[in-house]
């Protein structure tokens, strides 16, 4: 055999080696980066189309309140998948099917849902009212918020022994309202800036006419165990607004905006709670004897309030945090972010802020366990 036969076999095998580590480190390479992104945060995000099968819902002259919330949930969705990399989306229907009331949330808790937010268009006798607005759980705060939620909670009348089901709960019967003004909403600060967000979205992206953000007793909210919101994307029983929200621009407007806003909402969260995609770890450090010993369990979960960040290291006494005593530090990377107050649960937590958002307006709740930041919707999630 000739030399230049051997060089020949040599540098074909030198090829198919160099192809075959070529190979092997963009697997290896691409199992990493998949393993990566399987470590971040993946947002679960039910949306749900009001109404649907035997129940039209509220009806207009030309259209069924149940095809417009169907094709802006499944819109809504769609832009959601399409431009959010860390999120899940889930439907509660995807076609013109009855879905009992108590179904929709269940839906959302088996799943482990971080947002539940209902699609609708709403109604009223009066023909010349329009614009958006959208719900938190609450008690209603005067008869018109009440007639509201009622005419949403019909729905239970078409189901079968609705009574035993929902506990005797009657939505015609006012009476029947007051368990909702006893409850108390853990999630009702989240939700009320998811719903916030929205309204701001649906004015400024889609043109509507603000309605604000209400609070009322919607079973579809009350049974869910995440921030949950009712979008009322506007009045069927106004001519104009009916035309707008059977027209696919319109459809497409508003599930933008509703789309903007959830993105918005998770970006928000997201900072707020520091997940970082180098994934740092934040220590909590010990405070100086100068503090009182209320110094966070950090091996268990807690919940804090953030109050102050800085690119300069400060010393933890009362003087620099405006006579607070109980204050800790954590670091970010070139930044040091400091922290007040230690509780067990989010309501205590959120009524603490509040508290003292007077002193510090900024201030907003975090969670700390084993020595670091978590991100707060895992942390409620976990309760």
């Amino acid at each position: 055999m000739s030399s230049e036969i051997i060089n020949d076999k040599e540098r074909t095998n030198n090829i198919r080696m160099i192809k075959l580590i070529a190979v092997i480190f963009m697997s290896l390479l691409i199992s990493g980066m998949k393993a990566e992104n399987a470590s971040e945060k993946t947002w679960i995000i039910v949306i749900d189309a009001g109404h649907g099968g035997k129940d039209p819902g509220a009806v207009g002259k030309i259209s069924r309140e149940k095809n417009i919330n169907l094709a802006i949930a499944l819109k809504t969705g769609e832009y959601l998948e399409q431009n959010v990399e860390n999120v899940s989306v889930l439907y509660t229907r995807k076609t013109d099917e009855f879905m009992e009331l108590r179904d929709r949330p269940e839906f959302a808790n088996k799943n482990n849902a971080d947002l539940f937010i209902s699609i609708h268009s709403n109604w009223i006798s009066k023909s010349t009212i329009k614009g958006s607005e959208t719900w938190i759980m609450g008690p209603a705060q005067n008869d018109q918020n009440l007639e509201v939620a009622m005419k949403e909670n019909e729905v239970i009348l078409l189901e079968d022994d609705f009574s035993t089901k929902y506990e005797g709960f009657d939505p015609k019967s006012p009476e029947s309202y007051i368990m909702f003004t006893v409850m108390q909403n853990t999630f009702r600060q989240q939700s009320t800036l998811l719903a916030s967000t929205i309204q701001s979205q649906l004015k400024n992206r889609a043109g509507r006419i603000d309605r604000g953000v209400k609070q009322a007793g919607f079973w579809v909210l009350y049974m869910t165990t995440m921030p949950s919101v009712l979008v009322e994307t506007g009045f069927i029983t106004n001519p104009d607004e009916e035309k707008y929200l059977v027209s696919k621009e319109g459809q497409d407007y508003i599930a933008s905006a509703i789309y903007r806003a959830i993105r918005d909402y998770i970006n928000e969260i997201d900072k707020k709670t520091n997940i970082s995609t180098s994934k740092e770890k934040e220590q909590v450090s010990t405070p100086d004897s100068s503090v009182s010993d209320r110094v966070p369990v950090v091996d268990e979960l807690r919940y804090m309030i953030q109050i102050a960040t800085s690119a300069v290291k400060k010393s933890l006494t009362p003087d620099n945090f405006k006579g607070f005593k109980d204050v800790v530090e954590l670091s970010s990377q070139n930044l040091f972010r400091y922290a007040t107050g230690s509780f067990s649960s989010y309501q205590q937590a959120a009524e603490y802020r509040n508290k003292i958002e007077a002193i510090y307006p900024d201030a907003f709740v975090i969670a700390v366990k084993n020595n670091k930041i978590v991100p707060l919707q895992d942390a409620l999630n976990s309760k």
